[in-house]
């Protein structure tokens, strides 16, 4: 068993966004050689995440965060956090801070539309993501 591991960054613009990283986890994998495992997508902040999800048609992703910031509102009485910053940890732990992906023949096995985004919560900010690649 071979393990891989790398990171890279990722710029926000706005206080909650998806940006699609899929073509940077694609590349650490093909840097790593491993053709036959697994690649787990780690983000290590607690006011954001990652998640797969549709990256054909725009419009999913504006869904998204149309849904969590209706769900999850900015501004909430009853918050505590004196960061005024609680609805992006709330976010965050919904939508989790990992995804691990199969690779076959050195390619993720996604579904037709799947791809792995950053969902940042709390921006803008400069952030990382964290990537371990396992197998053969």
């Amino acid at each position: 068993m071979k393990i891989f591991n790398d990171s890279f960054g990722v710029s926000t613009h706005n206080r909650n966004e998806m940006v699609d990283i899929t073509g940077k986890v694609e590349k650490i994998i093909s840097d790593s050689g491993i053709s036959q495992g697994t690649v787990t997508i780690y983000c290590p902040h607690t006011t954001a995440g990652i998640t797969i999800n549709e990256n054909a048609d725009p419009s999913v992703v504006h869904d998204i965060l149309l849904t969590l910031d209706e769900l999850i509102p900015h501004k909430r009485s009853g918050y505590r956090h004196s960061e005024g910053n609680s609805d992006s940890h709330v976010k965050s732990s919904l939508v989790g801070c990992s995804e691990t992906v199969l690779i076959s023949s050195g390619q993720m096995q996604f579904g037709t539309w799947q791809g792995i985004y950053f969902c940042e919560f709390d921006g803008p900010r400069r952030r990382t993501v964290k990537v371990q690649v396992m197998g053969e």
